[in-house]
């Protein structure tokens, strides 16, 4: 199971990967910044969900910058 970063790992205005809802499965991984944490948990099986200032939302997959 992929370990996905944690609520106390991301902060708003953290460079992020995302995996939007559309793109499910694809692999297809959109970055960005967060302007907003929507996942109340500290962690998520998918990825904690945000929003990006772009308005998009998604799942975390990685912070930017890492493998």
């Amino acid at each position: 199971m992929p370990q996905y970063p944690t609520k106390s790992q991301i902060d708003v205005g953290s460079a992020v990967s995302v995996e939007t809802k559309e793109k499910q499965g694809s692999g297809i991984l959109v970055d960005g910044i967060v302007s907003e944490i929507l996942t109340h948990a500290e962690s998520h099986p998918h990825g904690i969900k945000v929003r990006l200032q772009d308005g998009q939302i998604g799942r975390i997959k990685k912070m930017a910058g890492t493998v």
